[in-house]
């Protein structure tokens, strides 16, 4: 089975790339912004929420996980929350890619992770990609969210 390769152009665009990657686990050693490219970078751990061609309808309890490259264009700027670039052994547990607007215009991307850190990426506009790399492997571990009550 072939792996994922998504563009993002746009907001929506970008809605779908943060479904694919909600849950995956980032080490802040294979996070990188390259000023010069203008360019942000990752790896990331990603639990395989679409369904396996061999599950058919049913979700199996356990699931895959596969490693995800990153790459967001036009980034001018990188500030952090609640981490320091230098914490190398340290996971993160990606929630959620986002924009965040001043005007008409799109001015930054944000990618949330659990416990409350993140990382601010100053943009011109969404410009990235996504690419699975290598095959992926089995797990019994499936990322569970609390259901929140009405």
């Amino acid at each position: 089975m072939a792996g994922l390769k998504l563009r993002a152009a746009d907001a929506e665009d970008l809605a779908v790339i943060s479904t694919i990657l909600q849950d995956s686990l980032v080490p802040i050693a294979e996070m990188a912004y390259i000023p010069e490219e203008h360019r942000f970078v990752l790896v990331a751990n990603r639990f395989r929420w679409e369904p396996r061609a061999s599950e058919g309808k049913t979700k199996s309890q356990s699931g895959e996980r596969i490693l995800t490259g990153l790459c967001i264009d036009e980034v001018t700027a990188v500030s952090r929350r609640g981490f320091h670039p230098r914490e190398t052994d340290r996971i993160l547990a990606l929630l959620a890619l986002r924009t965040e607007s001043v005007g008409a215009n799109v001015s930054a991307l944000i990618l949330d992770f659990a416990g409350g850190s993140s990382v601010r990426l100053e943009v011109g506009r969404v410009m990235c990609h996504l690419d699975d790399l290598g095959e992926p492997w089995p797990t019994k571990f499936r990322p569970k969210h609390p259901v929140a009550e009405p």
